[in-house]
């Protein structure tokens, strides 16, 4: 019997490892109030990660014989088996598996709202739950996501993004309007629904025009293994650049000038400082506490940098501290110290710092240090360029202002050394599937000469030979059977099979490209995301590309930095790779949101004939569909009575 037992057991281990199609439920787990899953004994590992939030444990109960295997000295480890010694830890290739935690339910509701980021108040704010950030929305590395939006705004649409995470068979879910849904209509809801098979930090925000800069963003954690030993988790800093103004106006003068839209300060989690001048002391009130933290002394502690900006790239730094590098977006990587890191729009890096200043003999009273976000320079403008926007303290007590100064480090923008971000689970790209020479494409302005442009005679950035354009009532996902496109949806077609690598070159020079049409060139860097999935970096240069560099040692395939925002830089070019393991329609972008609003984004439409078969029934999206289209027929909805749309749509 205990033989029989034994391989009882075995088998009941490997199901608990077995990699699920969205929305199956093998394990018959059924949500408690939204946030929880009961299981009949016996149970799989309970516990509680690292600093989550008060009462979170992650659960995996189908995972009977497992273990939870992580503490201080041992971060790397996640669950092992107790008969086979099967690990899921940081070695794992999270692409092929994960583990299967627990359905967890959130709701969030998009309002508007007054916010006071930095002493300002902004009237045309935008946030989830009446709070900027939004609420920090947890799950374990394998857990189920349900997140119901709902939408109480007057004028607008909504949909939200859940930035980098792959999407695996759940495209309908990724939350870009005009490519995976309609936009959510007033008074309406949608529930995204997908799986959790990565883990790190990331954010959510709104992908629908340009709420994200009004407010409309938050914190993600996957908890899950680390690259690195730490003592104890912080939450999430999100780092940005703020405006007063709202973002639909801004961008109104990106495109009609006079001049181009600045930034008014810097924020570190929704707080910074602004001095007000005499003529705005009206919409002015007491600014947000600074940021503050009391750090104990010999304690490492781990740290989750998103930048969430609008436009700027920055330079994290605490000062008299080291870092130590130990993630990169949804990457774990091999760990590298530095006295900075670069954080580009989108981008995430998990850094772990002990506590330990290098003036550390100092009276404890004295030990107050600047946390800094120093804008890159040529990457951002901020009108009150105020980079201290944190304080780490050694004595609770201590009210004293940091006299400390910054590292001497190069602030010029661009992506963290190449050579530094060196994932731990290897990736060896294979030979190009696809036709290189068309999968070239130039980041340019489209030149208005007088003769009349689609949608206003204004200069638009764009990938491909058209700025991107989406019809709201017309999305990608419900074209899917179509044979051709309007030019203006900038589809990709990627045809290949789940073993096969496509390559893109994206250059901002125009010797690199062949589709200028009447574009202009400028040496301006852009960070570019894709969506549905982490890509290798084959190649980041300054200079223009050549196709001589795929075989002349430029080109990197043995195990390149790998992540889902990379910097284009201004001069040059970045070529990246993925894996067509993923059917679907994948946005591809400049995460600068004037750019993107502009139209410098594409669609790769990924192995199309099998992209229905893999993501399950379109009811939900017709629906949602169905209730936006009579309310955005009826003008009256519109802020605008003569135009609705002046943006590319995301």
């Amino acid at each position: 019997m205990k033989f029989i037992d034994k391989i009882c057991d075995v088998l009941t281990s490997f199901i608990g490892l077995t990699t699920i199609s969205p929305w199956t439920d093998p394990f018959h787990q059924q949500p408690i109030g939204g946030d929880l899953a009961v299981q009949t004994q016996p149970k799989g590992p309970v516990f509680s990660p690292p600093n989550s939030s008060k009462d979170f444990l992650c659960e995996y109960p189908s995972m009977v014989g497992w273990k939870h295997s992580t503490d201080p000295a041992r971060r790397s480890s996640w669950l092992v088996n107790n008969v086979t010694g099967e690990a899921l830890d940081i070695f794992t290739d999270f692409d092929k598996r994960w583990p299967v935690g627990i359905k967890r339910t959130y709701n969030l509701t998009v309002s508007n709202l007054t916010i006071n980021a930095d002493g300002y108040l902004k009237t045309g704010g935008k946030a989830f739950n009446g709070q900027y950030p939004g609420p920090w929305i947890e799950a374990c590395w394998g857990d189920q996501l349900e997140i119901t939006v709902t939408n109480d705004l007057e004028y607008n649409g909504t949909t939200v993004h859940w930035h980098g995470v792959r999407q695996l068979h759940s495209m309908p879910m990724d939350g870009v309007n005009g490519v995976t849904q309609c936009p959510i209509a007033p008074k309406d809801s949608f529930t995204y629904k997908f799986n959790v098979t990565q883990y790190g930090s990331s954010w959510y925000h709104s992908h629908y025009s340009l709420q994200y800069p009004d407010g409309l963003a938050g914190p993600m954690t996957f908890h899950g293994p680390s690259s690195a030993n730490y003592d104890e988790a912080l939450p999430p800093f999100l780092i940005s650049d703020w405006s007063h103004n709202s973002a639909f106006t801004d961008f109104h003068k990106e495109l009609a000038g006079p001049g181009r839209p600045t930034m008014q300060s810097i924020i570190l989690n929704g707080a910074g400082t602004y001095k007000c001048s005499d003529a705005e002391k009206a919409n002015c009130a007491p600014a947000p506490r600074t940021f503050e933290q009391v750090w104990v002394k010999g304690r490492r502690y781990l740290m989750r940098l998103i930048n969430t900006s609008t436009e700027s790239t920055f330079i994290f730094s605490i000062d008299n501290h080291m870092l130590q590098i130990i993630g990169s977006d949804f990457v774990p990587i091999r760990p590298y110290f530095a006295d900075s890191v670069l954080v580009g729009i989108g981008q995430r890096y998990h850094i772990v710092v002990e506590a330990r200043p290098s003036d550390e003999l100092l009276p404890i009273e004295d030990q107050n240090y600047w946390m800094r976000t120093v804008l890159a320079t040529g990457c951002g403008v901020v009108d009150q360029n105020n980079e201290t926007v944190g304080v780490v303290r050694y004595d609770p007590d201590s009210t004293k202002t940091p006299t400390t100064t910054r590292y001497q480090f190069n602030t010029s923008c661009s992506d963290e050394p190449y050579q530094s971000l060196v994932p731990v689970v290897e990736w060896n790209v294979g030979k190009y599937s696809n036709n290189i020479e068309n999968d070239n494409f130039a980041a340019g302005l489209t030149n208005y000469t007088g003769t009349p442009l689609p949608h206003g005679n204004f200069s638009r950035w764009d990938l491909t030979n058209d700025p991107l354009w989406l019809n709201f009532s017309n999305p990608t996902i419900s074209n899917l059977r179509n044979t051709t496109w309007d030019p203006e949806y900038c589809i990709i077609a990627e045809d290949y099979t789940e073993n096969d690598w496509v390559y893109l070159i994206i250059t901002a020079n125009i010797s690199a490209s062949k589709k200028v049409n009447s574009r202009k060139f400028f040496p301006v860097s852009h960070p570019i995301h894709l969506h549905g999935h982490d890509f290798a970096i084959l190649s980041q240069q300054t200079i223009p590309f050549d196709e001589s560099h795929l075989t002349n040692g430029l080109f990197n395939y043995i195990n390149p930095p790998r992540r889902d925002v990379a910097l284009l830089p201004g001069t040059g070019y970045v070529a990246i790779a993925f894996r067509t393991d993923n059917p679907g329609v994948w946005l591809m972008h400049c995460h600068i949101a004037w750019h993107a609003s502009s139209g410098l984004a594409l669609q790769i439409l990924e192995r199309q004939p099998e992209i229905l078969g893999s993501i399950g029934s379109l009811e939900e999206t017709e629906r949602v569909c169905g209730k936006w289209e009579p309310w955005f027929q009826d003008t009256g909805n519109w802020w605008n009575a003569t135009e609705f749309q002046d943006d590319s749509g995301i």
